[in-house]
């Protein structure tokens, strides 16, 4: 049984969060019971301007949506490659793994004229055994060696797990957290099923003391503000990005679907389930509902979208025509994306607060969620946390939350073809998807982050990137764009695909001429490829 204290907490996705940043506010929302309740002034210089209802008569400005005078940070021109570093690049005892692979890698890589790294830092290793104990040892080793290869460091706040046990690399949570979710298994999502995730804290339970008498947004806040306080001197210098990871592999969404089923060829088939089932969540949902007056509306999500059908069509929700674009779909499929919103907010503005003044560009990430976007429902993408449809832009509200903060937008799919996706799934459009999202971007004027899906060195795929990079910055004076290859890897360093990436990067620095296709001469070739050469030698990665 929830305390009071609890069920008014999580009432509703506008609970008051544990900031102030904010002042008071008159509101108005169409369901009452979204109304968040005053909040108090801020004396913090970045976070005291004032907050007001949308006076714009554009339809796409949604009217429940706050909108926050913040000053934007200043924008760095240029078209950089950042390469992601290993997942495992530190291990559990807390150093770098396979040191002088990673020496190697970082000369190859400045050599052939990289930005820099992209460096997860993971919650689960860092604050491992106890609350507020932090080891950041093989972290600080890496920024060091970063720095004295001329490469910039973006490091991803990575809250959330990294595969499953027996995967060959496997990353939990804080073994303490994990014992908190086996003491109270609601602290993980779960599907109608009762099936429970491990890859993220629960949302619903954001502002509630249930870490060790933290709330979850306090722990992702003490984390942050250890790590600004251990690389102060770095930040602006070396580090240039701080990534701020909101969900499931880093992304902000729920677990609709297990992180490494979305990398299998069959993901099509899924329509993933909602994630509103453990208590805080369901709490959350029966308060709106009967703030409605539909209580019925309350008991859980909805019936017939289950996974289990893996055909829309089939489903009495998603299918055209369904449930999904009805009075009990729409309040639901609205409840849903905004208390996802609404996570995402508390984040920027703890991230905007910790790291303000410090010289680094704070990004966010969305996932790529593309297998059903030529359908009414957008299936998969609903259970995701985002309520994006034929008749509904999902991603406008995601990206005027991250312009009132002054956030980038990061997404992934950049080097995915619809001509080779729709062979094996005729529904599917990642450059569809890619385009909204951008779009969305677009109209916010947010620097992008641009990522692959995988590793693939051939010409289509490269190309794609240099083409959806054009896309967006291409006549758009001031809209920079940056790319962050996922992964550094064995596979990179071979000689081919070096010659392949040492010109990509070119290209992307050549201010995204897709023209820019000139072939080095061998003389070149042999130069960067002898970089290469030498990391294969000591390259351990798989």
């Amino acid at each position: 049984m929830l305390s009071s204290f609890s069920a008014m907490a999580i009432a509703s996705p506008y609970s008051s969060p544990p900031l102030s940043h904010l002042r008071p506010l008159p509101f108005h929302h169409r369901f009452a019971a979204f109304c968040p309740p005053p909040r108090r002034p801020s004396a913090h210089p970045r976070l005291s301007a004032s907050s007001r209802l949308n006076p714009s008569n554009n339809p796409s400005e949604a009217p429940y949506e706050l909108q926050h005078e913040l000053p934007l940070p200043p924008r760095r021109s240029g078209s950089p490659v950042f390469v992601a570093l290993p997942a495992d690049a530190v291990g559990v005892s807390g150093e770098i793994k396979r040191r002088k692979a990673m020496v190697y890698s970082m000369r190859a890589l400045a050599t052939a004229g990289v930005q820099g790294v992209v460096m997860e830092v993971w919650w689960g290793l860092v604050e491992r055994d106890r609350p507020l104990e932090y080891e950041w040892r093989g972290y600080l080793e890496i920024v060091a060696l970063a720095r004295s290869f001329g490469l910039k460091v973006r490091a991803v706040m990575a809250f959330h797990q990294r595969g499953v046990q027996g995967d060959r690399v496997w990353i939990p949570l804080p073994q303490w957290v994990r014992q908190e979710m086996n003491d109270e298994p609601d602290l993980a999502y779960s599907d109608r099923f009762g099936r429970r995730s491990a890859e993220y804290v629960s949302l619903g339970c954001d502002v509630l003391p249930v870490l060790k008498g933290r709330s979850p947004i306090q722990a992702y806040s003490d984390f942050m503000r250890n790590f600004r306080d251990t690389f102060k001197d770095f930040l602006g210098v070396t580090i240039t990005g701080i990534q701020v990871g909101m969900g499931p592999a880093g992304e902000l969404r729920y677990p609709s679907c297990p992180s490494q089923k979305l990398t299998w060829s069959w993901r099509f088939r899924e329509l993933g389930e909602f994630q509103c089932y453990d208590k805080y969540m369901l709490a959350s949902l029966n308060a709106c509902a009967r703030e409605m007056g539909m209580r019925e509306w309350g008991n859980g999500g909805p019936l017939g979208a289950w996974n289990l059908m893996q055909n829309h069509e089939e489903t009495e929700f998603f299918r055209s025509g369904g449930s999904w674009n009805t009075p009990y779909g729409r309040f639901f499929l609205e409840w849903y994306s905004e208390m996802l919103l609404l996570h995402g907010e508390r984040l920027c503005m703890e991230a905007v607060t910790i790291f303000q003044g410090s010289g680094v560009d704070i990004s966010a990430k969305l996932a790529g969620l593309h297998w059903h976007y030529g359908t009414e429902s957008h299936p998969c993408e609903l259970t995701a946390g985002y309520y994006n449809t034929s008749i509904r832009d999902g991603y406008l509200p995601i990206a005027r939350m991250f312009s009132r903060y002054g956030i980038n937008m990061c997404c992934t799919c950049l080097e995915m073809l619809d001509e080779e996706e729709k062979r094996k799934n005729p529904l599917s459009s990642p450059e569809g998807l890619l385009r909204q999202i951008m779009l969305a971007a677009n109209k916010f004027r947010l620097p992008l982050e641009g990522e692959n899906s995988a590793a693939r060195f051939n010409d289509e795929s490269l190309n794609q990137v240099l083409k959806m990079s054009k896309f967006y910055s291409d006549g758009h004076d001031g809209l920079l764009f940056s790319f962050n290859f996922m992964r550094m890897g064995q596979s990179l360093f071979d000689f081919h695909n070096w010659a392949r990436f040492t010109r990509f990067v070119r290209q992307m620095q050549d201010d995204n001429n897709l023209a820019a296709t000139r072939d080095f001469g061998r003389a070149e070739l042999c130069a960067i490829s002898g970089g290469a050469e030498k990391v294969g030698s000591a390259y351990v990665y798989t």
